[in-house]
């Protein structure tokens, strides 16, 4: 779900190891990507080098893949929806020594396939692709992260398939559309109370008909940096959201009523029967998935352990690297 107000088109540079990087337009939603001016010069992604990586054919399109560690197979799932793998550098490499991590840029993000329309995005598609994912690097059994959207995906992905599922971890993540929704309506007021002059802009495009995924509406998000997303701004990483693949999965107007298949979601009569081990993360000062969404998980999945960065924002292995990584190692490497 990675938003900061919209506002703003960054470019990511997805770079691997001797090989040019790939440009990838991305673009500052409204709470869940990170960026400045929707015309400011390229920015670079996270540091340090990415591991190596290959193409994949996953359900007709090729997906970008990297690989790096020994052990228990963990594959991450970056937010958005739209976010690429680069989120993750360099960030879980310390993880590294006790897992095998398997970053991949989903259908349409980052290094991977595009469709030829943008009503090929969609939740499932995402969920089945993580399975063709498995399948192809010849994996029986994995292990989630997904962070923001991502847990959503894992969440899915291990009802569906819970015989090629060992354990679970999502941090800043939900159960439902609802759940969504109310942190577009909780943004929304932040924006109304703290910044009015730019909700009055907004409020004035609207009122024209125009939507979240408009230019102009896109335009008139000027926040602070880290204004939804970060306990210390000063760590913020140029990050940022496709926007074709975010709207096409959660409506045109996202920003304010989230649409499409991601509306209907509801795992909460469902997670009393969680099939497997389940780590909740969340992060204090996150204003986009507040602790109440992590701590509503744990009340309808007894076997979910809950983990509260006191730290962070939303995205925790940025904000206390060392903490996360320690914990999701113990997680995953725990038999």
């Amino acid at each position: 779900m990675e938003r900061q107000r919209r506002g703003f088109r960054l470019v990511l540079l997805i770079a691997a190891p001797l090989i040019v990087p790939l440009m990838v337009p991305l673009m500052v939603t409204t709470g869940w990507a990170l960026g400045s001016s929707r015309h400011a010069s390229l920015a670079e992604g996270p540091p340090g080098p990415h591991a190596p990586s290959e193409r994949v054919m996953v359900n007709g399109a090729k997906l970008w893949v990297e690989s790096e560690g020994q052990g228990v197979p963990v594959i991450l799932i970056a937010g958005g929806p739209g976010m690429t793998h680069g989120c993750f550098h360099p960030y879980f490499s310390g993880l590294a020594s006790r897992c095998r991590l398997i970053y991949y840029d989903a259908f349409g993000r980052g290094g991977s396939e595009r469709a030829k329309s943008p009503a090929e995005y969609t939740f499932s598609r995402d969920v089945e692709d993580l399975d063709g994912l498995r399948k192809a690097l010849g994996l029986s059994k994995v292990s989630l992260y997904g962070h923001s959207y991502g847990g959503l995906v894992a969440l899915a992905y291990a009802f569906k398939h819970p015989e090629a599922v060992g354990k679970v971890a999502v941090g800043s993540s939900m159960f439902s559309g609802k759940m969504w929704q109310e942190s577009d309506d909780n943004a929304n007021r932040q924006i109304r109370e703290q910044l009015p002059a730019v909700w009055a802009e907004l409020q004035s495009l609207r009122a024209q008909g125009l939507r979240s995924s408009a230019p102009a509406h896109q335009r008139a998000y000027r926040l602070p940096p880290g204004f939804f997303w970060h306990r210390r701004p000063e760590r913020l990483p140029p990050l940022g959201v496709d926007s074709d693949v975010y709207y096409a999965i959660l409506g045109e107007d996202a920003d304010f009523v989230i649409g499409g298949e991601v509306a209907g979601l509801d795992f909460e009569s469902r997670l009393k029967d969680f099939p497997v081990p389940l780590l909740v993360l969340a992060g204090r000062y996150d204003n986009i998935t507040p602790v109440s969404h992590a701590l509503a998980i744990a009340r309808n999945a007894p076997r979910a352990k809950v983990v509260i960065f006191e730290q962070s924002g939303h995205f925790m292995f940025i904000e206390e690297t060392e903490k996360t990584l320690q914990l999701l190692g113990d997680f995953f490497a725990k038999q």
